[in-house]
């Protein structure tokens, strides 16, 4: 191909014509690509997912603290000290009133079975009573008891239906103090008769079960509540009757069974809950 431009003549091979046509191709191709890239949007950043939610697990060390309601009942009759001979028939007298608890404890989980997991435990509880009621005696005396202080210290065993709620059923040994008994005329004019029945400390086993449930998301990980009954049985204690102006023994006693149920609400932390 021949041209000339202002008086210079240019001679073009078919090699020359080839080679600006793959240049102006390319230089279109690039200002292409250009103008559709700044189209785009920026490409998205990656983002690292978050790291995994530790397993739930019953495990843990824990305190508690709670309020509840109880009751005791006493079998009780008159008898000679020394000797332990009956005097009079059986009576049954109790009480009612509240308790504070507080107490702590280790669970551990252990597995599964059945598609849920089992927890074993250990546990030392202390309640603060105000439990009272009224001894009769069948001579015509009667006095004021109250049950003021029971402590625990057992076992237990859960089961988690759901990750957030157990059932369990605790067992162990346990102490209740019994305040001093002061014996009045049962009838009006109410006067001391000078005997009363010294303060007495019963011991026993306890049997209770409640549920527990987790507290999240309401409350952070590690809060729980606690609701719980509790059946304890005290061995019997030949208990005498004393000068209440001396603590003179008066050759008499009383034989005495007593029983105590409390129901009780607490809330528990766990402190290495995961």
């Amino acid at each position: 191909m021949h041209a000339s431009f202002d008086g210079i003549s240019v001679i073009w091979t078919g090699d020359d014509m080839k080679t600006l046509l793959a240049a102006s191709l390319t230089g279109l191709a690039l200002l292409s690509g250009s103008a559709l890239a700044a189209d785009l949007p920026p490409a998205p950043m990656y983002k690292a997912p978050p790291p995994p939610a530790p397993a739930y697990s019953w495990s843990g060390c824990y305190l508690a603290g709670g309020f509840g309601y109880g009751m005791f009942n006493g079998d009780h009759y008159g008898e000679t000290l020394p000797g332990n001979v009956p005097l009079t028939a059986t009576l049954t007298s109790g009480g009612r009133g509240w308790l504070g608890r507080g107490g702590g404890g280790c669970d551990y989980q252990v597995g599964q079975v059945l598609g849920g997991n089992v927890i074993l435990g250990v546990l030392a509880d202390y309640d603060f009573m105000n439990i009272h009621g009224t001894v009769d005696s069948p001579v015509g005396i009667q006095g004021n008891e109250k049950i003021s202080g029971t402590w625990y210290a057992g076992g237990r065993i859960g089961y988690a239906f759901t990750p957030n709620i157990m059932g369990f059923t605790s067992a162990g040994y346990t102490q209740a103090k019994a305040s001093q008994v002061n014996f009045a005329t049962a009838a009006a004019p109410i006067v001391g008769v000078g005997f009363d029945l010294p303060s007495t400390t019963y011991q026993g086993w306890f049997l209770g079960g409640g549920t527990e449930v987790s507290l999240a998301p309401w409350l952070p990980m590690g809060w729980f509540m606690r609701s719980e009954y509790r059946y304890s049985s005290y061995s019997a204690k030949d208990v005498p009757l004393v000068v209440t102006a001396t603590g003179a023994a008066t050759g008499v006693g009383t034989h005495v069974t007593p029983f105590v149920q409390t129901i009780t609400t607490s809330i528990m932390y766990k402190f290495n809950w995961f």
